[in-house]
């Protein structure tokens, strides 16, 4: 995390110990830290470069391979980081306008996109969520009422975080703003501290509630920032197919109810066979929660306007194919009436700092990507890669490419960057290979959110969880890998047989 420069330090060096000193008298870990920096924008030049010194194929446009270049090395940066994400995006958006790669009215429309206002004003209402407590209360009400037992309590909070992720898009804020600081409040309260007393209650509460996080993100929309990017970047290949299927909210949350219900309640209870906590029965968490409502009292005129905000927008969401009013518009209204209300300030607004992040990098992925679609790349990809599944039945090559995608994971920190370089691609060799179009957009997009329980770094969350140091990394891994196993299993046969119901296929 960076911090401002202090008074006086020179703001053009990185902000980190030593930084202001000559170099010869700065730290060995500041200069490592460079050099690792420094290693990190080798691999990005490389990869572009590597990719302009290639001759365009035959039929791609020098103008289209140089937008590949600038792509992959977006990408790649996303993955390595000598940056911040939304900075190596807006260099990568700039770089396009810079070398004329695209007009620069067409490297910013990205920018323009209603899907990015939705995400922004998204996560403005669920700074309004955190900021009022209502997503406390909610959690308190949960706890007060099934949180009774280890396992129930986790569920209590799983309740919460499923009802908030219907409305918050940031997984970093329900876990880091509402639900962490209570589960570990909680775990402590049962003296299970990191170390020794670990394992009587955090550990379990900890791994629980991350693996239900990712099951909780692929179930919405507005599981986590990356997931209307996803469907974006579904919709644009089936179109490419000629196939018109707009993966909205209704449609996105219908698809995953029920395979996503049952995993969260398989997933628990084997964790909870294979990793139980020494505590069992927690009667003294209810009675917590029970005065911590006292405390809360009764709901404020801000809690009430918020409550009814998220009710407002999560309906009208739901219900969009009956008013046709866009989920973008939707978004905006909620934010203005929050606005208006004074229930959030325009300096809550400028404060939001990941909505920011995530507008800048989303925008100008969003452009990219479809930019790249138009060249044909992406098409001439498919066509290459299907020899590679050639002659197979459809559900062979769907199942071993579904695994070779999920399981690709380990080597991502972000789902956004996992999505970004490997979705469509595994999409368009998929479909190639016969798939029902409709299986395949959902598997990948709902995979593209299970996969992040594989390790501790697999999506924002996972540090939060695993950073609070009840669990070693080797248990963390392991408890990700077994559970992945379920998962997998059950999105492929309840899923098939859910969307068989629905008649996607």
């Amino acid at each position: 995390m960076q911090f401002p420069p202090e008074p006086g330090a020179d703001a053009s060096r990185p902000n980190v110990p030593g930084a202001n000193l000559p170099n010869d008298q700065r730290p060995t870990s500041t200069k490592r830290q460079l050099l690792i920096t420094l290693l990190k924008w080798v691999v990005v030049l490389n990869c572009v470069f590597g990719l302009l010194l290639i001759p365009a194929p035959e039929g791609i446009t020098v103008q289209s391979w140089r937008l590949l270049a600038i792509f992959v090395g977006t990408v790649v940066g996303l993955i390595v980081q000598p940056l911040p994400g939304g900075a190596m995006v807006l260099l990568g958006v700039s770089a396009l306008a810079i070398f004329q790669v695209m007009p620069v009215k067409e490297a910013l429309a990205g920018y323009a996109d209603p899907v990015v206002w939705l995400v922004l004003a998204a996560f403005f209402m669920s700074r309004g969520m955190i900021k009022t407590g209502l997503g406390r209360r909610i959690a308190f009400l949960f706890i007060r009422a099934i949180g009774r037992r280890s396992l129930g309590l986790g569920y209590a909070l799983v309740s919460t975080d499923i009802l908030l992720a219907t409305f918050v898009p940031s997984n970093a804020a329900r876990s880091g703003g509402i639900i962490f600081p209570i589960a570990k409040s909680l775990a402590e309260a049962y003296d299970s501290k990191p170390g020794q007393t670990a394992a009587r209650l955090g550990a379990f509460l900890m791994t629980m509630m991350y693996q239900c996080e990712v099951i909780i993100c692929a179930m919405f929309l507005t599981g986590q920032a990356s997931n209307p990017i996803i469907a974006r970047f579904a919709e644009k290949t089936l179109a490419e197919r000629g196939i018109t299927f707009e993966l909205s909210y209704s449609r996105w949350a219908l698809a995953a109810l029920i395979p996503g219900l049952v995993s969260l309640l398989v997933v628990p209870l084997l964790l909870y066979r294979i990793f139980p906590p020494e505590i069992k029965h927690t009667p003294e968490a209810a009675e917590f929660a029970s005065k911590e409502l006292q405390r809360l009292g009764p709901m404020k005129r801000d809690e009430r306007l918020m409550l009814l905000v998220f009710a407002l927008v999560a309906s009208l969401w739901m219900t969009s194919s009956l008013h046709n009013i866009h989920y973008a518009v939707v978004a905006l209204v909620g934010i203005s009436v929050l606005l208006l209300s004074g229930v959030l300030t325009w300096e809550d607004a400028l404060a939001e700092r990941g909505a920011w992040d995530v507008f800048i990098w989303y925008g100008g992925l969003v452009r990219m990507a479809e930019a790249l679609g138009d060249t044909g790349i992406t098409k001439r990809f498919a066509d290459g890669a299907a020899g590679f599944t050639s002659g197979w039945a459809w559900f062979a090559a769907l199942a071993v490419l579904l695994l070779v995608y999920f399981y690709a994971h380990y080597g991502f920190a972000s789902i956004t960057a996992h999505a970004t370089a490997m979705y469509t691609p595994f999409l368009v060799v998929i479909l190639a290979a016969g798939a029902p179009p409709l299986v395949a957009v959902l598997l990948l997009a709902y995979c593209s959110n299970l996969m992040a329980g594989l390790t501790h770094y697999g999506t924002t969350p996972a540090p939060i969880y695993f950073g609070a140091g009840y669990v070693k990394q080797r248990t963390w891994w392991g408890m990700g890998l077994v559970a992945s196993v379920p998962n997998i299993l059950i999105w492929v046969s309840v899923g098939f047989a859910w969307w068989k119901v629905l008649g996607l296929w």
